[in-house]
């Protein structure tokens, strides 16, 4: 399992277990490749995220999708 990026450990910070557990894979999928950033959105009471091909690698961002 790759290490993430401290931009992406510092965002998990202080979240709560089922807020990580959704959203940790694509952190660690995108620390993997190494090249796309991850996007998170806000949908009806849940979370998601997917890697962003917009978005720089090491960055997150966040959005009522």
């Amino acid at each position: 399992m790759p290490e993430l990026p401290k931009e992406y450990a510092a965002y998990l910070a202080g979240r709560d277990a089922t807020f990580v557990e959704a959203v940790r894979p694509i952190l660690e999928q995108s620390a993997a490749g190494g090249r796309h950033g991850v996007h998170v959105r806000y949908t009806a009471g849940s979370v998601q995220a997917l890697l962003d091909e917009q978005t720089p690698y090491g960055t997150i961002t966040e959005g009522l999708d």
